[in-house]
């Protein structure tokens, strides 16, 4: 009967409930829109953050400010005329674009922007769905990702394309395996793979302190996952002319360039999700729910600043360099991290 008691008295963010049809539809849409919006302002944020890097002027000549700039890229992009190489497989061609946007909006749809709140008077959790499998959900949507530069390279019916895209599966699965073993010390920790529960797991203390190494690690591959410098061997420009997208351009190549910056944007909010508390403020605050937004947009904001710093910061690496160190240094660690943390919480 007590233990009846305490379930009932539970909130309704550890019991569960069951949200409305029109409430998931409407968290669809405004999830979407959140993405949509972003990605302009880290279009802006890194031409204004490079020319301050790089003691040059960032955009400032369409708009105030240069702030209609992404605008502009959109409207060029879109405009361009549509042409692919005749030895291209046409529908593969116009699906590997889509392939890469729609893996990285499905990642955006389980990042937990907030806990369960009341809006018009339905408990609703502000984020698209709670699953129980988050990083396996995260890693199977990456799989398809993947797919997306290797059919775009593979379907262009180009050599150089096509060697852009084998740099792209070599580099992917390496990292990944790095990424995905510094990712179980955080489960083995929190004791769940769910999302919401990882970040209430860490109300005493965020697992960035507990779990540096694993969060190291997690950056450093995030970037060869992102193709960001100094890992973007993939679009090698030097080498491989433009790398898988080398023969695409106007609104596909719009695709692909709206992608990359859209999983620079999830993997910072994977990383605030379980290393940086997600939607809490440190030093114990107790901020209102409408809150909880914004203290995760800004912490995502801030390791979106980081990947632009590195981008000014280093070169790049040669490709046996990259290989060498995600294989012989990173994997290794992430293991040896993975061990060390069921040791610690199994004694």
């Amino acid at each position: 009967m007590t233990h009846l008691v305490e379930v009932l008295a539970t909130p309704l963010a550890v019991v569960g409930y069951a949200e409305p049809w029109w409430m998931a539809i409407a968290k669809s849409l405004v999830i979407f829109a959140v993405g949509l919006q972003l990605v302009p302002l880290v279009l802006l944020m890194e031409r204004k953050l490079l020319g301050r890097f790089q003691n040059r002027f960032g955009p400032n000549r369409v708009g105030p400010f240069g702030l209609l700039t992404p605008i502009a890229d959109i409207v060029k992009l879109l405009t361009k005329e549509g042409f692919r190489p005749r030895t291209s497989i046409g529908w593969l061609f116009a699906l590997a674009p889509v392939l890469s946007i729609m893996s990285a909006v499905a990642v955006l749809a389980i990042l937990p922007f907030g806990n369960v709140q009341d809006i018009f008077g339905t408990p609703t959790g502000l984020y698209g769905i709670d699953v129980s499998i988050g990083p396996l959900f995260v890693f199977a949507f990456g799989a398809i990702a993947f797919y997306g530069i290797m059919l775009g390279g593979w379907s262009s019916g180009s050599k150089y394309s096509f060697l852009g895209s084998m740099r792209a599966a070599a580099q992917l699965i390496s990292y990944e395996a790095a990424q995905g073993m510094a990712l179980i010390g955080v489960i083995i920790t929190a004791q769940s793979m769910s999302l919401t529960e990882i970040v209430e797991a860490q109300a005493g203390m965020w697992y960035v302190v507990p779990q540096i190494f694993a969060f190291l690690i997690f950056m450093v591959a995030s970037f060869a996952e992102t193709n960001r410098p100094p890992f973007d061997l993939v679009e090698a420009d030097a080498e491989l002319v433009g790398g898988y997208m080398t023969e695409y351009g106007g609104g596909r190549f719009a695709t692909y360039f709206f992608a990359e910056y859209l999983n620079i944007i999830v993997i910072s909010g994977l990383t605030v999700t379980f290393f940086l508390g997600g939607w809490m403020l440190p030093f114990g605050i107790d901020a209102p729910g409408w809150v909880d937004p914004l203290v995760v947009i800004g912490k995502l904001m801030v390791f979106v600043f980081f990947f632009i710093w590195i981008r000014a910061t280093l070169p790049r690496l040669r490709y046996d360099q990259l290989m060498s160190f995600g294989w012989k240094v990173l994997l290794p660690l992430a293991t040896l991290n993975t061990l060390v943390t069921a040791i610690v919480v199994t004694v």
